[in-house]
C-alpha cells in the first residue's frame, strides 16, 4: 500500500472521526511503511499506537494553522488526506429546485466542502518535502463534475464540489512548480454506507453501497498507482478519471 511514498512516510487525516476518515486512519496504522498518523477531528481522537490525535475546526482557520504548526515540528509530511464534507443536516438538504436555494445554507455548504479543505491545503502543502513523492488528496464527488451532470439539482453540493475540483487543479499547478514530485488530487469514494449518504441509499444498485473500510482501501489503492503527471485530476474509487 502506498508504495509510491517513501519508507517511513508521515500521514495526516483531517476528518478522522467520519466513516471514511476513520477507515483511512485504521488502514494507515496497519501499514508497516507508515511511521505515524496524525488523526484530526473536531474533538481530538485518542492516541493509539502510531496514531496521534488532534483537534481542529474546519470553519476556524486558526485551529487548522495551529494543527499544521504542531505537525510540522515532526518533519515533512508525505500524505495529507481531507475526508471532511457535508451533504445534509437536520435542517439542510440538497436542493431539488432553484426555488429552494437559501443563502445561509449555501454558504454553510461551501464553508465545509470548499473553503475548509482549501485552508487545510494552504497550511499543509508547505509541509510536504521538496525532493520526494508526497500526496495531498481531498474527498470530492462525481456530482461535482460539470461535464457529467445530466440530472441537475443538488445545487449547493454540486457547486461546492466543482469549486473544490478547481482548487485541486490550481494547487496541483502550483505544486508542480515548487515540489515536482508532489501529487494533488480529488477522490470520489462511491456511495459509502455512512450518515452522509444514508437518506439517499434507496436507489443504490446492488453491490454499489460500499462499507467505509472497502472504500478507503480502494481509494488508497488509487493513490498508490498515481504519479506526478496525474496531479490535478479527480479519480473515482475504481481508478477512473472523472470528467470536469
Amino acid at each position: 500500500m502506498l508504495e509510491n511514498l517513501p519508507e517511513n512516510y508521515r500521514a495526516v487525516v483531517f476528518g478522522a472521526s467520519g466513516g471514511i476518515g476513520s477507515a483511512m486512519v485504521a488502514a494507515l496504522e496497519d501499514d508497516p511503511r507508515c511511521a505515524g498518523v496524525w488523526a484530526g477531528s473536531r474533538k481530538a481522537p485518542a492516541d493509539t499506537g502510531k496514531v496521534t490525535g488532534f483537534a481542529f475546526d474546519l470553519t476556524d482557520e486558526a485551529s487548522i494553522a495551529n494543527a499544521a504548526e504542531a505537525i510540522g515540528q515532526g518533519g515533512p509530511v508525505q500524505l495529507v488526506l481531507v475526508t471532511t464534507g457535508i451533504l445534509h443536516t437536520e435542517t439542510l438538504g440538497p436542493e431539488r429546485s432553484w426555488r429552494e436555494l437559501d443563502a445561509a445554507a449555501m454558504a454553510q455548504v461551501f464553508a465545509l466542502n470548499t473553503i475548509g479543505p482549501a485552508l487545510i491545503a494552504s497550511h499543509m502543502l508547505d509541509l510536504m518535502p521538496r525532493d520526494e513523492t508526497a500526496i495531498f488528496a481531498a474527498l470530492s464527488a462525481r456530482v461535482g463534475s460539470i461535464g457529467d451532470n445530466r440530472l441537475g439539482g443538488w445545487h449547493s453540493y454540486r457547486a461546492s464540489k466543482a469549486a473544490l475540483n478547481m482548487l485541486i487543479r490550481n494547487f496541483a499547478i502550483e505544486l508542480g512548480r515548487k515540489r515536482k514530485q508532489a501529487i494533488c488530487v480529488g477522490l470520489h469514494p462511491g456511495t459509502v454506507d455512512t450518515g452522509l449518504s444514508q437518506p439517499f441509499q434507496r436507489g443504490v444498485p446492488d453491490g454499489k453501497l460500499f462499507s467505509p473500510a472497502y472504500s478507503a482501501g480502494k481509494l488508497l489503492d488509487v493513490l498508490t498507482g498515481l504519479t506526478p503527471s496525474e496531479s490535478g485530476q479527480v479519480f473515482a474509487w475504481d481508478g477512473q478519471v472523472i470528467a470536469w
